[in-house]
């Protein structure tokens, strides 16, 4: 039994991740273009990928969905959730290059946000590099406000880095 439900939206199921997801979530985790705003480099192997996957399925502190369409339970991508104090969440997803543009992202995360708030959590967050212009849009679209920046917050493959925080609350959100 999972740590955790899978939760069906329109197009999409998302289920709890597994190892066996690692070959199908290298294509994102291997791609410079996918990987160039993460907090870590691309992979360069498949072993890499699946070191990097087995994190988010041992991990007990954050849940992690497999983004699959329905029908098809083939990883595009993931979203993971991080209880970061009681009913205050820390959300994050990468989609597979293939998929990008066709709306998955926001309805996977759209899904995650409205299980959340009907568990009971009273805020989600992200934070965002500034200059990922696709993640900060698809963060305004769903309804999370700009709270703050955090100058040179992360050092990363890339360089130092000034992160966004966005902030969604229960009462903001409109499914």
């Amino acid at each position: 039994m999972s740590r955790f439900p899978s939760i069906d939206t329109a197009r999409l199921r998302l289920r709890p991740i597994e190892l066996s997801d690692a070959a199908a979530l290298h294509a994102a985790l291997s791609d410079p273009v996918t990987m160039h705003w993460w907090s870590s480099a691309p992979r360069t192997s498949l072993a890499e990928t699946e070191a990097y996957v087995r994190v988010n399925v041992e991990e007990k502190t954050w849940r992690c969905w497999a983004i699959t369409e329905r029908g098809d339970d083939h990883a595009l991508g993931w979203v993971n959730l991080s209880e970061r104090r009681a009913a205050v969440f820390e959300v994050g997803y990468i989609l597979v290059p293939q998929v990008r543009g066709r709306g998955i992202a926001a309805e996977a995360v759209s899904g995650v946000i409205d299980r959340m708030f009907a568990d009971g959590a009273r805020r989600i967050f992200a934070d965002v590099d500034p200059d990922n212009a696709a993640s900060v849009g698809l963060l305004e679209r769903l309804g999370f406000r700009l709270e703050g920046r955090l100058r040179e917050e992360w050092e990363t493959h890339i360089g130092v880095r000034d992160t966004l925080l966005y902030g969604l609350l229960r009462r903001e959100w409109r499914s």
